[in-house]
């Protein structure tokens, strides 16, 4: 490793600008819809009922996600206390710990210049500083499958350490199976069996990779959690985790079924704009493990030609066939959603700082200034877009009427004017400076800092808006509702299903689509307290069993209906009273 005085001012460098874009007003929006709200809920059950072993949501048993996020939540929970924060600081957490992972390993192999690179690209881009902010299970899932990847690697090639190292490719397999299935597993199996075979390596990895002891470490660590699910569900479990693995890669599901380009303008615009060093720095990373290839064969300069083979020119080729594994894997997924391949986003970022670093060394880099001019053309087209958006949102905004009554009131005000702005004189910087041989370096600097300006920008001015009047309006009428009605009462999601509505009652709730009457006078018919919380244009299509049923509280296009009064009001009793405070520590 190259130890250098830098190294520590760089590591807190990191962990503030990483906490700072991870956590900042992290609890201050409503929990999202479908995904965050299930994750949340179903953390909060865990740790209601204190059974660590079967994930519930809504008192129904949860396969869809193993359990070990789960697990980090109810930790979460009896720190923070239950709310919005506590259910995203996993998140969080494994975001930071992950870019001060890709820094140290960077560091190791490649000094502190490369690690700096490395660690910033993985850090200021869109996808992982929005997974990173989010109660969903991708954050820890890419900590872990990364963790095993380098461990795999410093395993095969560092001998003295290897063995130590080794282990942490099957622990971080097991962890990672544990956050989110099968997909752990096939992660770092697809990138390291593409490696060993493109290499040939086999007899290498056999002898340092310990196999056999290793399959039986992963077994140790991720088998008695599913083992215990089985004996204790039987086919329950079984047949609801078939169809959440199989049958999601087999299958479209959720109408998450998208073409099979559905992945190129995600990397493309995800991890953005590093995303233009891509194509030349894998090209790059094939030329280089072809020379080292050559240089070995020859048995000329062999000591060069290990130094590259090892930790040199084969490690960005190792990147770039990790990235071509899992693209490929998740693209012949049936099921396609733009967090599925953030588990290559580490192998981006490598391969991107790599190439940027020889491009600041050598200024004749093939590819280098047209790379620069590609980010350019794609951040000009990204400043239309948010100079736009605007205009946008309101032509389309009748089309969110149903699911966000009022969304047509929100007003996205200055601040997508503002980032179109950023990124317009951005681009002209880069331009300046990415094309000057001399200056180039002070490029890289404008690209972070637009696009961290730009993200804090929508945290502080146009989320708190978009919370208002879209997300926590139906979230404090649950809440509301929650403090009013007994386990034996009951709370009726009549039209909107929204699942965060479980977290925010702290209890079970009946969700009835509009079509489905007969089943709304069904569950009229129970005795006791009942309500009902809908959006206002859905109260039209209520049958008459509800016509006993008043107004209780009403928010921003959404009315909580009850059958009685309400014993304890959060801050007002007034129907269409100003909106409820946020409801974090609740």
């Amino acid at each position: 490793m190259d130890r250098t005085p830098s190294q520590p001012i760089q590591l807190l460098l990191l962990l503030f600008l990483s906490g700072l874009l991870f956590f900042l007003s992290l609890g201050s929006m409503g929990l999202t819809d479908q995904d965050e709200g299930r994750n949340a809920e179903a953390g909060r059950e865990m740790f209601a009922s204190r059974d660590l072993v079967t994930p519930t949501f809504n008192g129904e048993l949860r396969v869809a996600k193993p359990v070990f996020v789960y697990w980090l939540m109810t930790l979460s929970y009896h720190l923070f206390g239950v709310n919005e924060f506590a259910a995203r600081a996993p998140s969080a957490l494994f975001g930071v710990g992950l870019i001060l992972m890709q820094y140290l390993f960077l560091c190791r192999l490649r000094g502190p210049t490369v690690g700096l690179f490395g660690a910033l690209m993985l850090l200021l881009n869109v996808e992982m500083l929005a997974l990173g902010r989010m109660a969903i299970t991708d954050s820890v899932l890419i900590f872990f499958t990364t963790f095993s990847l380098y461990s795999f690697w410093l395993g095969l090639h560092e001998p003295d350490a290897g063995r130590r190292w080794i282990w942490g490719f099957y622990a971080g397999m097991a962890l990672a199976t544990l956050t989110k299935g099968p997909v752990g597993f096939a992660v770092p199996l697809i990138t390291a069996i593409l490696y060993l075979a493109v290499t040939r390596q086999w007899l290498v990895f056999w002898q340092r990779g310990a196999p056999i002891a290793g399959t039986l470490l992963f077994t140790i660590l991720a088998g008695p959690w599913y083992a215990a699910m089985f004996l204790l569900h039987g086919d329950a479990y079984s047949s609801q985790a078939k169809v959440h693995t199989v049958g999601r890669f087999l299958a479209p599901m959720e109408g998450h079924g998208v073409g099979w380009w559905f992945y190129f303008p995600v990397l493309l615009l995800g991890f953005y704009p590093w995303s233009a060093f891509l194509p030349a720095g894998f090209y790059r990373a094939y030329q280089s493990w072809r020379e080292s290839r050559t240089m070995g064969n020859h048995k000329q300069e062999s000591s060069e030609a290990s130094e590259l083979l090892g930790s040199g020119a084969e490690l960005e080729w190792f990147a770039g066939l990790w990235i071509v594994g899992v693209f490929i894997f998740f693209s012949l997924s049936s099921t396609r959603l733009p967090h599925y391949i953030g588990p290559l986003f580490p192998a981006c970022s490598l391969l991107a700082a790599s190439y940027w670093a020889q491009g600041l060394k050598n200024p004749l880099t093939k590819g280098l200034r047209g790379s620069i001019h590609f980010m350019m053309g794609i951040g000009y087209l990204v400043a239309i877009g948010l100079a736009g958006l605007p205009s946008l949102f309101h032509k389309f905004s009748g089309k969110m009427l149903k699911e966000f009554p009022l969304a047509a009131q929100f007003d996205p005000g200055i601040g997508p004017y503002v980032g179109a702005t950023i990124v317009m004189v951005a681009m002209g910087l880069i331009g300046y400076y990415g094309l000057n041989d001399n200056r180039r370096n002070i490029a890289f600097g404008v690209a972070g800092g637009a696009l961290a300006s730009v993200f804090l920008l929508a945290i502080l001015a146009v989320v708190p808006g978009l919370n208002r009047y879209a997300i926590a309006p139906p979230q404090e009428l649950a809440y509301a509702a929650g403090l009013n009605l007994n386990q034996t009462d009951q709370l009726i999601a009549f039209g909107s299903t929204r699942a965060s509505f479980t977290f925010y009652a702290r209890r079970t709730v009946t969700f009835i689509p509009t079509d489905e009457i007969d089943r709304l006078r069904t569950a009229l018919t129970k005795e006791g307290r009942t309500m009902i919380l809908l959006p206002e244009y859905a109260q039209d299509a209520l049958p008459k069993e509800a016509a006993d049923f008043h107004p209780i509280l009403k928010r921003y296009g959404y009315v909580l209906l009850g059958n009685q009064q309400m014993v304890t009001l959060p801050q007002s009793s007034d129907v269409g009273a100003p909106p409820l405070p946020k409801t974090l520590g609740h």
